[in-house]
């Protein structure tokens, strides 16, 4: 490749460095390992294979079949379910042939908005889940509500019971504590809905016994591979029990609306290394790795909160962090935040928060996590390490402020970037994660 196409090696190899370099805060990025990675570049690269196990409408499939045979029955077996579909390609493909297989278009949905944490798919505003469905969407609030976390179930009951939803999300994108499965199950009974529980942020921990799981409480579940699984990019559809129970055909429906409904062929080489993630996740040492995320991500959010930020949920019970800026650095500050944070290495992304005062574009948080830096062997002292050098870099940005006039914006944006650019504290605390980040291998 360095011979014959020397723009993409050279790509890869500043793609690798900035990595080896940096230290990888978004909470649904991972290292996936070698053993995952190899059958990704396999031959069942070449192979297509439209249909099902020992259904195909293909020839050759031979193995391909007793690759996704064996995925399926590793995903059962982990998570305790009855049935698996391991063909999507990402999570929304997932999320879409749930819809598919229990709702028809128009049908009322609901979900948690994505403002307050909650996934696109689940009914957000520009998504096929809104457009093509009538969406209720339940929030949040900023205070703890006891062993109920941040939600208001009785605020979410009468918004079901006001809709009649046909199908209930639960499941976040930027959520730091723990989801009370059985408090939506019983909410969802209680209307006649199927309850689908998106995991993609803790399939990893719930697998690591860390995280309640949903599986008594919901009829289906999705989730993401790549995140605290530690997998390619690829999806999962599983049914439990009671999901068979509400609808014997529920496997079938989803099956038909994965394939022929939503996709072609299924990708064979992602096929393989889910199989190989899922073994993985099965060894004692991943419910270590499970423990460790957690642990890292409580200390890492002590820190952060010995040093003066607010935390949403005040603190983490999982893998993720979510910061509010707004009283300390004011509305809007998570683009000034991200753009700082990145600058040093230390990368992590902008996020809405619960009571956002500004946009999603420009919003007033940033949601950090553990898993990546776990992988690679940070542990207590590494993260509090992080914290205060973040504590620095958020020292720096405080006297930026969004202008209101958008007119304004780009000129002050630009300015902004070309003075972090600069700064002589930023490239001396970028030496420091330089130095730190580079110990820690990258899988």
């Amino acid at each position: 490749m360095k011979k014959q196409d020397k723009k993409i090696y050279n790509l890869i190899k500043e793609e690798t460095e900035r990595q080896r370099c940096g230290i990888e805060l978004i909470p649904s990025e991972n290292y996936a390992s070698e053993h995952v990675r190899n059958p990704l570049s396999s031959a069942f690269v070449n192979k297509y294979s439209e249909g099902y196990p020992y259904k195909r409408y293909y020839g050759g499939n031979e193995f391909v079949d007793k690759v996704e045979e064996l995925a399926q029955n590793r995903v059962k077996k982990l998570f305790g379910v009855e049935y698996a579909n391991v063909q999507p390609y990402s999570g929304s493909p997932a999320n879409f042939a749930v819809y598919m297989a229990t709702c028809q278009p128009g049908d009322t949905i609901m979900g948690q908005a994505l403002i307050t944490g909650g996934h696109l798919t689940h009914g957000a505003h520009v998504s096929f889940s809104a457009i093509y469905f009538k969406s209720q969407q339940y929030g949040v609030g900023t205070k703890k509500q006891g062993k109920d976390g941040l939600f208001d179930f009785k605020e979410i009951r009468a918004l079901a019971l006001k809709h009649k939803p046909k199908l209930i999300w639960v499941g976040a994108s930027a959520y730091p504590l723990q989801i009370p499965f059985a408090k939506f199950a019983k909410i969802a009974d209680e209307v006649g809905a199927y309850l689908a529980a998106d995991i993609a942020h803790i399939a990893g921990l719930i697998a690591g016994g860390m995280h309640p799981s949903p599986v008594p409480y919901a009829h289906i579940i999705t989730t993401t591979t790549h995140k605290t699984l530690r997998g390619p990019r690829g999806g999962i559809i599983m049914v439990t029990k009671k999901g068979l129970k509400k609808d014997p055909e529920l496997p079938k429906k989803l099956n038909k609306a994965i394939f022929p409904g939503l996709q072609g062929g299924p990708h064979d080489n992602q096929t393989a290394a889910i199989a190989a993630a899922l073994y993985e996740a099965s060894q004692p040492s991943f419910t270590t790795y499970a423990k460790r995320i957690v642990k890292n991500s409580k200390i890492l959010a002590k820190t952060l909160m010995d040093g003066g930020l607010n935390l949403v949920g005040e603190g983490s019970e999982n893998h993720l962090i979510l910061v509010d800026l707004t009283q300390t650095h004011g509305a809007g500050s998570g683009y000034f935040a991200e753009y700082a944070l990145d600058a040093v290495g230390l990368t992590l992304n902008k996020n809405t928060v619960p009571g956002e005062q500004s946009s999603p574009f420009y919003p007033s948080g940033i949601r950090l996590g553990t898993p990546a830096a776990t992988t690679r062997g940070m542990k207590e002292k590494d993260m509090k390490f992080i914290g205060k050098q973040m504590l620095k870099v958020l020292e720096i940005v405080k006297k930026y402020q969004l202008p209101t006039e958008k007119t304004e914006r780009k000129e002050y944006l630009s300015k902004f970037r070309k003075e972090i650019d600069s700064n002589k504290l930023l490239k001396s605390i970028k030496k420091e994660v330089r130095q730190m980040a580079i110990g820690f291998k990258i899988p």
